[in-house]
């Protein structure tokens, strides 16, 4: 049986090549590409987490596909876009449907970090009809969740566009899950803070509670644990705190709810010696304003922790 393709809507005329997209088989080593985007994980652990997920939806003890479809019934299907947004997670939903059927042939209509419109086909499938049926929910759940990361972050990078600021995530991640969806940050053109605690020093409020609020202390003590190069973090809540940071040498600040005037006059004052990076209630609303400060990076806990998920849903062919 030939692979299904859905029909792409009509694109106008480029002067750059149009790249085909990719086909999966059976035959393939490894689903994830190649790209300047790079995949966090290897296929072994592409493997073993979408394995996990796939157990916990009991998904190879499908009893309503068992019971209702055979199991040589073969059909063809399509990940389609309900809605407008930017894809990501298709390594994941990929080795879902492959964990279900060894022989499953899938084309990618839509890598990871491209823009789709609803109605758009993300990936076409040809295989066993119980494979698809039992491995839908967790395919859905990869790609709607991150797909949903790189929606809300795109959305944010080109509300900014234009100045010199960054979109930033943070460390307000779901557990277990940090990777994958800082990757789609970066699917969405965003960019990644830490990774995790041992990554990079970040001075907060609770840390320099804790030491009677001395910046110059903490900033010190900092620099003698932390590995050499590594980047002293201060957060900020006050025009004061920033002179004393800057003063002790710190090498970025985190503005923390400051207003837009008090924005301004810290990026005066860091100018060309110390990074400014703004956070606290940022949203699509007040980013702008934010970006027009002057300041370097602005952090979004948003992007991770309220992103709603991009509505994607599987279709059989002639339903």
């Amino acid at each position: 049986m030939t692979s299904f393709h859905p029909p792409l809507r009509p694109t106008p005329p480029t002067s750059h090549p149009a790249v085909a997209p990719r086909t999966i088989t059976p035959l393939d080593v490894r689903a994830v590409p190649s790209t300047a985007l790079a995949f966090p994980l290897s296929a072994e652990e592409t493997t073993a987490r979408v394995r996990v997920a796939l157990q916990e939806d009991e998904a190879f003890n499908d009893v309503s596909t068992l019971a209702t479809v055979v199991s040589t019934r073969h059909v063809r299907s399509a990940v389609v876009a309900r809605h407008d947004g930017v894809i990501a997670g298709i390594p994941l939903a990929v080795e879902a449907f492959r964990l279900l059927d060894g022989g499953i042939t899938i084309r990618v209509e839509a890598e990871d970090g491209t823009r789709v419109k609803a109605g758009d086909p993300v990936l076409a499938l040809t295989g066993h009809a119980r494979g698809m049926l039992s491995a839908e929910r967790t395919a859905l759940n990869y790609l709607q969740r991150l797909s949903g990361i790189a929606t809300l972050t795109r959305r944010f990078v080109e509300a900014v566009a234009g100045t010199r600021a960054g979109i930033f995530d943070t460390r307000k991640t779901t557990p277990g899950w940090r990777t994958l969806e800082k990757y789609a940050v970066r699917a969405g053109g965003g960019h990644n803070h830490r990774l995790d605690l041992r990554s990079g020093v970040l001075i907060k409020h609770n840390h320099l509670a804790a030491i009677g609020g001395d910046i110059a202390m903490a900033v010190s003590r900092a620099r003698q644990i932390a590995m050499p190069g590594t980047p002293i973090q201060v957060t900020c809540s006050t025009l004061a705190q920033v002179d004393v940071a800057v003063a002790a040498g710190a090498d970025w600040l985190l503005l923390d709810n400051l207003s837009l005037d008090d924005l301004r006059t810290a990026v005066t004052t860091c100018a060309g010696r110390v990074v400014t990076e703004a956070a606290g209630g940022v949203t699509l609303d007040t980013v702008r304003a934010i970006a027009d400060t002057g300041v370097d990076r602005i952090a979004v806990g948003a992007l991770t922790h309220s992103a709603p998920a991009l509505d994607l849903g599987l279709d059989f062919d002639g339903r």
